[in-house]
């Protein structure tokens, strides 16, 4: 009977520190996923902050340009596509890098987790 009280313990001093291991391996990995999709959600307002400067790049150069030797309202639009087209760069970039981080799940923990299941389920068969 004793030995039995002994297994039980270790066993669950085994499953306390399996699960311990696991919340900090999901933690890590949440993490990693945070950052990722931080740089892509920061490059995604790079690209809206690229069109709004478009936008008024595009306002003030038919004010300024008028006078130049090209008529103003070419050279704004000139401009303008050009920043649109950087706006266009940064937001396809920012949105492959959100979509590269994948759904915020722990995929590598909870496999180890299926893993660490699918072991105790096997010793509990012997």
């Amino acid at each position: 009977m004793n030995d039995t009280h002994k297994l039980v313990n270790d066993l669950s001093e085994q499953v306390s520190r399996l699960v311990r291991d696991e919340l900090r391996l999901a933690r890590l990995e949440l993490t990693q996923k945070g950052k990722r999709a931080g740089v892509g959600a920061g490059l995604v307002g790079a690209a809206g902050m690229a069109a709004f400067f478009g936008g008024a790049t595009l306002v003030a150069a038919v004010v300024m340009l008028l006078a130049l030797v090209m008529p103003g309202w070419l050279a704004a639009a000139i401009v303008a596509v050009v920043l649109f087209i950087a706006a266009a760069v940064l937001g396809l970039t920012g949105k492959k890098q959100v979509k590269r981080v994948g759904p915020p799940v722990p995929s590598e923990t909870i496999a180890s987790v299926r893993a660490d299941i699918d072991m105790v389920k096997e010793k509990a068969h012997r």
